[in-house]
């Protein structure tokens, strides 16, 4: 059985930082390219970054770029994202996913066959 269990979220003031992670069970980790999405109340779940199993390529949402890092440790399982100089349009329930490497695209939601509960990220102003 797939397990994803993000930890990490919380309360910070912009400007903070957080550290996201998502730690995998069921999963062999090199098989499967990771993504972060994000969902803030009343919009649709969009992309954020995502990190594939092969020369450790990544991608990351224009809104994102030069201030969130995506990273993994593989003799973990877990996946990380690194939150910097965050802004309250960063609040939204983050998620972290897998797909196949085989197929799909980093930034379609419909890629991703597995996914964890959610992580609630709040930027107050």
């Amino acid at each position: 059985q797939v397990q994803l269990v993000e930890s990490g979220g919380g309360l910070v003031q912009a400007g903070g930082s957080l550290r996201l992670s998502c730690a995998a069970s069921g999963l062999r980790f090199s098989y499967y390219n990771r993504g972060w999405f994000r969902q803030a109340p009343g919009k649709e779940r969009e992309f954020v970054a995502a990190i594939r199993w092969i020369g450790d390529g990544t991608n990351y949402a224009d809104s994102v770029k030069g201030r969130f890092t995506i990273s993994r440790d593989n003799a973990k399982n877990t996946l990380y994202l690194q939150m910097n100089s965050l802004k309250p349009e960063d609040t939204a329930v983050y998620y972290c996913a897998a797909r196949s490497s085989y197929s799909g695209s980093d930034f379609n939601t419909r890629s991703y066959a597995y996914w964890g509960q959610g992580t609630q990220v709040t930027v107050s102003s």
